[in-house]
């Protein structure tokens, strides 16, 4: 499949009916478990791509980030779209630039969003957050590639509905295709976002009381559902365990409810479409 026609998939599932998960993978081999499982779209997540070199979120280049995009992008036949955090630049045209190089490896889409990275100020002003999305977009439109706007308030102290509306309705006219303001509270909160948008928004599966069911949040009006870092953390969680019981006890009991050498195998044909 093309670039091209990925991001015709992509954009095709954000127009229904009802609202598709997007799989967050962390490595190829993730990806392609993921994907032959059935998922028809997958996304990188910032944290676990970080995780998977040692660092923590935040903490990985522009260009490690579109590299370990790639090696998803390379192992399987889906859209995937990428976590790019706030483009790894300030300046809008700079942030952009994460744009064009993201669809040069094949990605069908990705992300900017409204933090900085910087404690002493931790989002831009509303001015600077819109011509940042507005840049991103107009190189977005050349490349035909599928640009998801996020507002980070209320994972960045600022839990304000309003303002957050105002900011997602501000990146949807700039020209972001696709809206996402992880940590709102409540289905209520995410019924609010959705009637106020006329383009796609995407909640973020992955914060304990705040995650809700695909059923619930169709009923509200989203879209597309991302899974961010929560597959990663179950996988590692696991790892966990299982280290845990050895160091502890000198037990293998983890073995017995774990996936075997021969569904591995399965999965990673499936996967590449040989399944």
């Amino acid at each position: 499949m093309t670039r091209a026609e990925k991001v015709a998939r992509l954009r095709a599932l954000h127009e229904g009916p009802g609202a598709f998960v997007i799989a967050n993978a962390w490595d190829a081999g993730s990806a392609r478990v993921l994907a032959g499982h059935g998922f028809k779209a997958l996304a990188t997540s910032s944290a676990a791509a970080a995780n998977t070199l040692g660092r923590n979120d935040g903490r990985i280049t522009r260009g490690e980030s579109i590299a370990h995009a790639k090696a998803i992008v390379d192992v399987t036949d889906v859209p995937v779209s990428a976590d790019l955090e706030k483009c790894f630049a300030d300046e809008p045209d700079a942030a952009a630039e994460t744009i064009r190089l993201a669809a040069g490896a094949g990605l069908a889409g990705g992300s900017i969003e409204d933090a900085t990275g910087d404690k002493a100020k931790p989002r831009y002003d509303f001015e600077a957050a819109v011509a940042r999305v507005a840049a991103a977009a107009r190189v977005a439109r050349s490349v035909d590639f599928v640009l998801t706007a996020r507002t980070e308030n209320f994972v960045n102290g600022f839990p304000d509905l309003d303002d957050t509306i105002r900011r997602l309705q501000a990146f949807e006219k700039a020209g972001a295709d696709v809206l996402m303001a992880p940590g709102l509270p409540d289905l209520e909160a995410v019924r609010a976002v959705c009637e106020a948008l006329a383009k796609p928004f995407s909640f973020m599966v992955g914060i304990p009381g705040k995650s809700f069911s695909v059923k619930e949040l169709e009923a509200v009006g989203v879209r597309r559902i991302s899974l961010a870092t929560s597959l990663y953390r179950a996988a590692m969680t696991a790892l966990v365990a299982a280290a845990t019981e050895i160091r502890d006890r000198g037990t293998f009991g983890y073995l017995e409810g774990s996936v075997s050498g021969r569904d591995f195998t399965r999965f990673m044909a499936e996967g590449r479409g040989e399944g």
